[in-house]
């Protein structure tokens, strides 16, 4: 499902989040939203999905997309810990969990924890997970909807430096296999360089740049940005690698 962003603006009262930007993104790629602290990032994710008032175009396909084509994980999701994981995984298909599950459910639900290799996990309770097994899991709950988009805010925060490999890996796997339009939030700019199609850079609200991961994260466009100097080489496998060296002042 492909998204053309125009001009888009968010405003909290008097403060202006994101303003004016302007972006595309296409089935089975995966774009990354990098920048600093306070640049927008979430915000502009938060306006795509439908979940606050905005400035400017937003479409979906051309239009507003249909109901639960937008699969959307915030940067904190909250689980009851006493839900089992294949409970949390069916709430992304029901809303609430009632007394009658219809079986297209189920199965649902037990298709997109085999496919992200969570499946082990059904009845143990949320609260006993792992960090990257939640995480895991709630992306999970995300795809059991089937959309055809997903949003997701950090989803790779607080996970050591294997599980972000792990889940990334795979939600670039499942991009390509589903032809979801994904948009991603990270802070790691090795990880946006390695496993996103694309690199969204914004600061103070604005977009700085977007396009192959090469041609954003550049010395003369990263150290503004995040008021750093870096130095910037090629990585063993081809892909940009980010070498902070020192921060500055804004």
């Amino acid at each position: 499902m492909r998204l053309e962003a125009n001009n888009v603006s968010v405003r909290y009262g008097q403060r202006v989040a994101v303003r004016e930007v302007s972006l595309a993104a296409a089935p089975g790629q995966i774009v990354a939203l990098v920048g600093a602290n306070g640049s927008g990032k979430s915000s502009l994710l938060r306006a795509l999905a439908g979940l606050h008032r905005h400035g400017g175009v937003i479409a979906w396909e051309g239009g507003h997309p249909p109901p639960g084509a937008i699969g959307y994980m915030p940067q904190d999701g909250n689980t009851r810990v006493a839900l089992t994981a294949f409970e949390v995984v069916l709430l992304g298909r029901m809303g609430t969990l009632t007394l009658r599950v219809d079986a297209a459910d189920l199965a649902a639900a037990e298709a997109a924890m085999a496919e992200l290799g969570v499946a082990h996990l059904a009845g143990r309770r949320i609260g006993e997970l792992s960090g990257g097994q939640r995480q895991m899991v709630l992306i999970a709950q995300v795809l059991a909807a089937n959309p055809r988009a997903l949003l997701l805010d950090e989803p790779t925060s607080a996970l050591d430096i294997a599980h972000q490999l792990h889940v990334l890996a795979l939600l670039r796997t499942v991009t390509r296999a589903r032809g979801l339009t994904t948009l991603a939030v990270l802070h790691d700019l090795n990880a946006a360089a390695r496993f996103a199609d694309r690199v969204a850079l914004m600061s103070e609200g604005r977009l700085v740049g977007i396009g192959e991961p090469a041609d954003i994260l550049r010395p003369l466009t990263i150290g503004p940005a995040f008021h750093v100097e870096v130095a910037v080489d090629a990585g063993s496998d081809g892909h940009p690698v980010v070498l902070p060296l020192r921060a500055r002042g804004p």
